[in-house]
């Protein structure tokens, strides 16, 4: 990791735009925490809002599929489902207060018309999900669109100052009227403040209100922030110290929308202009490399090794090269292997946004003080976590359950694909095994044909062992089917590809 020469920080932004694309780093204490990334072609959905009209009913999953216009529909769950956001408001209360227990089925029809806010994007083959309760933030607060109610972020620690800001989202909101739930970075914030972000999120709600009765069809009403912006109202707390941007352009954006919200924070904007790529300062483009990779390197000299599948990822911790120390026992080496393993893994989850069912295979731990001081550290770790996860205790296999809230993409699928040589295996086939594929499908083809010989077409290292140390392989084959069999390399082969040509 590279060293920043210019003096110890607390936590930094950095962000690198080009017309293509647009990426974030968030680095604490010198060290890359997070990454987002939004290109031009393929921007987030989470926190739009649209005019949908439901398309399909599955009453068996409680749940509706909504065309909002995206190429596939979207997802819409019964526990998603509030009355007051509908365009047909009156049936759809009508239906809530009839049913004792709603069903999907009695609350929507198809054909019928839906305001509804993108809670997840989608992901692989699946369709954005999507919710009606509709929410706006700011820079300090959540308007609830459909509620009275008035909360306080539990990530305020402090009891005082959550009643104080508790009493003056109170004293505002019957001014306004309207849900409201103060967010963490609001601490310390003043009733000016509060007031101001309380107007803004005012009209623009009397905005998407208007839209949505002026527009017709299925429509976009409302497109959340652009990323650069959406930073400086969910990322910019008072442990930031400074958000540098390599675009003079961003920059001035950056800074007019900050003046206008979060006058706070323009001080802490910079525009960077030095030689050096601004990803290079704390070997981000390095670091971003490693996050695609299976194994995660820890100090001690043990390591991590990473799989992420569609569903959930396991994570699992070896020793490695790491044999402790003369004066620590097994059990002790162990808990310290552990131990770094704990806060790896968090930095590892948040790096590459990794969501859904995570699976930890800690080395196995005899004593249960070790196993509750191992989570409490994997806890500490995530406390800065901005995805909700939950984490279970070590189970009776030794395993650590966990669940990671999973709005956008991971960092994977971002920016890979499925590998087209490997079949997305992960894997390839020995030289051996696809020269044994080779043999068979020569005894396969001598069998159904008559040729004068054979000629095969492989990858440049499956002729090398077919001519070296499968050749007495291949004699004895031309003698039991009497026919000859060249071998022609081509680089354009890879490995597990081949064609047997008859003449």
């Amino acid at each position: 990791m590279a060293t920043h020469t210019e003096g110890s920080i607390r936590d930094e932004i950095l962000i690198s735009v080009t017309p293509q694309e647009t990426r974030v780093a968030v680095v604490e204490d010198g060290i890359l925490q997070e990454i987002l990334i939004e290109r031009s072609c393929k921007r987030g959905l989470v926190g739009n809002i649209y005019k949908g009209r439901v398309c399909r009913v599955l009453p068996g999953m409680e749940a509706a599929f909504i065309d909002i216009g995206l190429e596939r529909a979207a997802f819409l769950h019964l526990s998603d489902l509030y009355p007051a956001t509908s365009l047909d408001n009156n049936l759809l209360n009508t239906n809530f207060k009839r049913q004792q227990e709603p069903t999907i089925k009695g609350l929507v029809r198809e054909g019928q018309e839906l305001i509804v806010q993108v809670i997840k994007d989608p992901i692989g083959a699946k369709g954005a999900r999507l919710t009606t309760h509709i929410t706006l933030p700011s820079c300090s607060l959540v308007f609830l669109a459909d509620s009275e109610i008035a909360g306080v972020s539990s990530k305020i620690d402090s009891e005082y100052e959550r009643q104080r800001l508790k009493e003056t989202i109170d004293s505002l909101r019957a001014e306004f009227g309207g849900g409201y739930i103060v967010r963490t970075a609001a601490e310390g914030a003043t009733l000016s403040d509060l007031r101001t972000d309380m107007e803004f999120l005012q009209r623009l709600w009397h905005f998407i209100q208007e839209r949505i009765l002026q527009t017709n069809g299925i429509v976009a009403i409302y497109e959340d922030l652009p990323l650069v912006l959406r930073v400086l109202r969910d990322f910019v707390g008072h442990r930031v110290e400074r958000v540098r941007v390599d675009s003079r352009r961003t920059y001035q954006r950056m800074l007019e929308f900050s003046n206008k919200f979060v006058p706070e924070i323009s001080s802490r904007l910079e525009y960077y202009q030095n030689g050096q790529p601004i990803f290079e300062i704390y070997s981000i483009e390095d670091e971003v490399q490693q996050a695609l990779r299976k194994k995660v390197p820890l100090k001690s000299g043990g390591y991590l090794i990473i799989d992420q599948t569609e569903a959930m990822a396991t994570i699992d911790v070896n020793t490695g090269a790491y044999v402790g120390h003369r004066n620590l026992t097994l059990e002790e080496t162990i808990f310290k292997t552990n131990l770094e393993a704990a806060a790896a893994i968090a930095r590892q989850l948040r790096l590459r946004n990794m969501g859904g069912i995570v699976v930890l295979d800690f080395i196995d731990m005899n004593s249960a003080e070790h196993q509750q001081a191992v989570l409490k550290t994997l806890e500490r770790h995530l406390e800065k976590d901005r995805a909700k996860n939950y984490i279970s205790q070590v189970s009776p296999l030794g395993l650590v359950e966990m669940t990671r809230k999973r709005t956008r993409e991971n960092l994977e699928q971002i920016l890979c694909e499925p590998c087209p040589l490997c079949d997305s295996r992960g894997l390839i086939k020995t030289a051996e095994t696809v020269c044994y594929e080779i043999f068979r499908e020569l005894l396969r083809e001598a069998r159904r044909y008559a040729p004068h010989q054979f000629v095969v077409l492989a990858a440049p290292d499956i002729v090398d062992r077919m001519l070296g140390k499968e050749s007495g392989s291949v004699s004895q084959l031309e003698e039991f089917i009497g026919l000859p069999i060249k071998f022609q390399a081509d680089a354009l082969y890879t490995r597990e590809q081949y064609d047997v040509v008859l003449v």
